[in-house]
């Protein structure tokens, strides 16, 4: 029986890299030190540490350091999803191999398929390993409510899905009542943005990005002893930092990472993205730290 009981805040981690698009190892050991520090239920590997730009030997790096520092103290999620359902069974092997404790996998969308196709290859995925594996649902490659319930009904392992699709609020409470009887554990992600609103509509977490794991935690906390305001207040206050964050990947890259250097978990020059990937100008540079400061973030 595949682990159901996972919830809380699941930050996806931030990918460490120099000038020479080299891995950091150390500010990754120290980027799940302070994530475990501020309280976070879980960590995620995925799209937004740029997973898809790392070569398999990165890959396992990246996944053993993160498993051998959290030391069992959290659980681990890794993205392991291919174009092609071979690959993609492989990396899941690996993954489960190298100690996560539960796979994210989107469907494939370079070619489109028919929904009974990805529903075929997250059955096969499925069935490879033993561990729980998160339907990821985005905007460029969906998983609809009604996929979502047949691939829980085609293996017990396909138990959990993060809701990106957006506009995620109504995605989250239409997958809900779909999925209701059938085991389906509801995550939210897309940054957090309606981590509140999602909360309300059966989403038991959410997958934001690194740079705010402490926000996201207190927001969990009061929504969950019951002051729903507070919660409400309390991911208000950061929701020009949440918008900024809310962009593109590769060009969100390199802002969360210069957010971590900010905070004081990154060493500074380890805040490059992986090439292909926009750079912030200057001036953007300059309205993130305005906002940090009135926040209060800088070296926190």
């Amino acid at each position: 029986m595949p682990d159901r009981s996972m919830k809380g805040v699941y930050p996806i981690l931030s990918a460490p890299i120099d000038q020479k698009g080299r891995l950091v190892i150390s500010d990754l050991e120290n980027q799940v030190e302070w994530m475990i520090s501020k309280g976070v239920h879980g960590l995620g590997i995925a799209v937004a540490t740029e997973i898809y730009k790392f070569n398999e030997a990165e890959r396992d790096q990246i996944l053993k350091t993160v498993v051998d520092v959290n030391n069992g103290r959290v659980k681990v999620v890794m993205n392991t999803g291919a174009e092609g359902t071979d690959n993609a069974v492989d990396l899941s092997k690996r993954a489960e191999d190298l100690g996560a404790d539960a796979l994210m996998i989107r469907p494939t969308s370079f070619i489109p398929m028919p929904g009974s196709e990805n529903v075929d290859y997250f059955g096969r995925i499925a069935e490879s390993v033993s561990i729980p594996i998160f339907l990821q649902d985005q905007g460029t490659a969906q998983v609809p409510p009604a996929m979502a319930v047949a691939c829980a009904k085609r293996h017990e392992n396909l138990c959990y899905i993060k809701v990106e699709t957006p506009p995620t609020v109504p995605r989250m409470r239409e997958t809900q009542e779909l999925s209701e009887g059938t085991g389906l554990v509801l995550f939210g992600g897309a940054g957090g943005a309606f981590a509140v609103e999602e909360f309300k509509r059966g989403s038991v977490g959410t997958m934001p990005g690194s740079t705010l794991p402490d926000m996201f935690v207190r927001v969990w906390n009061a929504f969950h002893n019951g002051d729903e305001g507070a919660a409400n207040t309390e991911i208000r206050r950061y929701a020009p930092l949440i918008s900024i964050l809310a962009q593109g990947q590769g060009f969100a890259n390199w802002i969360y990472k210069y957010i971590m250097v900010r905070r004081g978990v990154f060493s500074k020059g380890s805040d490059f993205a992986r090439h292909p990937a926009l750079r912030p100008d200057d001036e953007h540079y300059r309205e993130i730290d305005s906002l940090l400061e009135s926040l209060d973030l800088v070296g926190k």
